[in-house]
């Protein structure tokens, strides 16, 4: 079997846990607005303050959605006075509730229109983005080839496949689903475009990770057991601020699950991006 098929099996595996981790057992608020409004985000009637200039746009990741992927992240940025927004984006025809897993290229579509809403909704002339996984790698392709870059100031990644991922070893993991190895190797195109080598991320990190204007920071966790190794995950360029987790709490024991979806020190991370002029030390205590 060709090297890159082993790590696709290996990646669609390891992205089924992490849906499993983080999606509620039912149906919930997945596509459900209300929802998200009703914890102060996804608010088209919100208007940015003085302090907070720019709309965040979250951006979920790899079998992740809208509202599951951000129910602590989008509050704790809310009650910090932000206008939040979140969309859904790869979904595939007959499966519900699993986004992110259309292609990259065609997710970055969705986004650009997605930010456009935002702005004109809120009447900034740039947005903030913070991805978690994908999501954080994604829009990266919107900045660099669908103009992109001229309506973001700052993308802020929490565990980023920026260059792809290998997984080493997890291919033990798929006997324990019967039946779904043909199916996400298959018809899952994001999955593949994830793959480290995959055409699309050369063409993505071709000429250099970053395009000139936009501020990016990458958080990334040591014990990453999906996007790995974890250095992949980090930015080379101008205007880039690589963060480890367990640089700023050494007893931080966050995967790559947790470190976007309720890990508190990172989270203090990004509202430290979001406005670098008012940021304090993150720690085990933020």
């Amino acid at each position: 079997m060709l090297p890159w098929r082993r790590a696709l099996r290996a990646l669609a595996a390891a992205l089924l846990v992490t849906g499993a981790v983080t999606l509620t057992p039912a149906a919930t608020a997945a596509a459900d607005t209300q929802a998200s409004t009703s914890r102060g985000w996804n608010d088209y009637d919100c208007r940015p303050s003085a302090a907070h200039p720019r709309p965040v746009v979250l951006v979920h990741g790899t079998f992740g959605n809208s509202v599951d992927n951000w129910l602590v992240l989008a509050p704790y940025l809310v009650k910090r006075g932000y206008c939040v927004y979140s969309l859904d984006y790869g979904q595939l025809p007959g499966v519900p509730f699993f986004n992110g897993l259309g292609p990259i290229d065609k997710s970055a579509e969705q986004l650009d229109v997605f930010v456009d809403k935002v702005l004109a909704s809120t009447g900034a002339k740039k947005a903030d983005l913070v991805g978690h996984s994908q999501g954080g790698m994604m829009p990266r392709h919107y900045l660099k080839f669908l103009g992109g870059a001229a309506k973001v100031n700052a993308l802020i990644g929490l565990a980023p496949d920026n260059h792809g991922t290998t997984l080493l070893g997890l291919t033990k993991l798929l006997p324990y689903f019967p039946g779904i190895e043909d199916l996400l190797t298959t018809k899952t195109p994001s999955l593949a475009d994830q793959v480290a080598g995959s055409p699309f991320l050369t063409k993505l990190n071709e000429g250099g990770d970053t395009v000139p204007g936009v501020r990016y920071t990458v958080i990334a966790t040591k014990y990453d057991e999906v996007v790995t190794p974890y250095r992949t995950q980090f930015l080379t360029g101008p205007d880039v601020h690589n963060v480890t987790l367990q640089d700023l709490c050494p007893v931080a024991l966050s995967e790559h699950v947790a470190i976007g979806i309720l890990d508190r020190v990172a989270h203090h991370e990004v509202a430290n991006a979001l406005d670098p002029a008012h940021a304090t030390p993150s720690t085990c205590l933020s």
